[in-house]
């Protein structure tokens, strides 16, 4: 994929069931949206959402994507409508990823394409500093 600092190889590893995997799906749209080249995310137009442009989705359409399943799903239903319509972007899929991946850092950099470890860490939101610790893994 092409980021920020150039193309780089970015690795999605198969899931735990069908259902979840990334591959799977990936292979599904591929050939549904019947793509063989080019940009990967596209917008899904028509009356039954049946014809599949050409070009990549821009990110204010990632984040009108992902606020639509965020309400859909319900999730935070604990925020009104509103409230929840602020909190979710595009950008909350990757800290969503970082937070939640139980990796090592340095993985979770590399897959992100983080230049430094700190800015890795701002994407980690609800990180557990005290999981894995060199105290603990020292014997003490």
């Amino acid at each position: 994929m092409r980021g920020k600092t150039g193309w780089r190889e970015v690795e999605v590893g198969l899931g735990s069931a069908d259902s979840t995997c990334p591959v799977v799906a990936l292979k599904t749209w591929l050939k549904l949206a019947r793509i063989a080249h080019g940009p990967l995310f596209r917008r899904v137009t028509g009356q039954g959402k049946s014809s599949v442009g050409a070009e990549r989705l821009n990110a204010q359409e990632v984040a009108r994507l992902v606020k639509r399943a965020a309400l859909a799903a319900g999730v935070r239903g604990d925020l009104s409508e509103s409230e929840r319509q602020l909190k979710f972007s595009g950008h909350s899929l990757r800290a969503g990823l970082a937070s939640s991946a139980e990796a090592d850092e340095r993985y979770v950099q590399k897959q992100l394409g983080h230049a430094s470890a700190e800015m890795t860490r701002r994407y980690q939101r609800r990180r557990d500093r005290f999981r894995v610790n060199l105290t603990k893994a020292s014997g003490l």
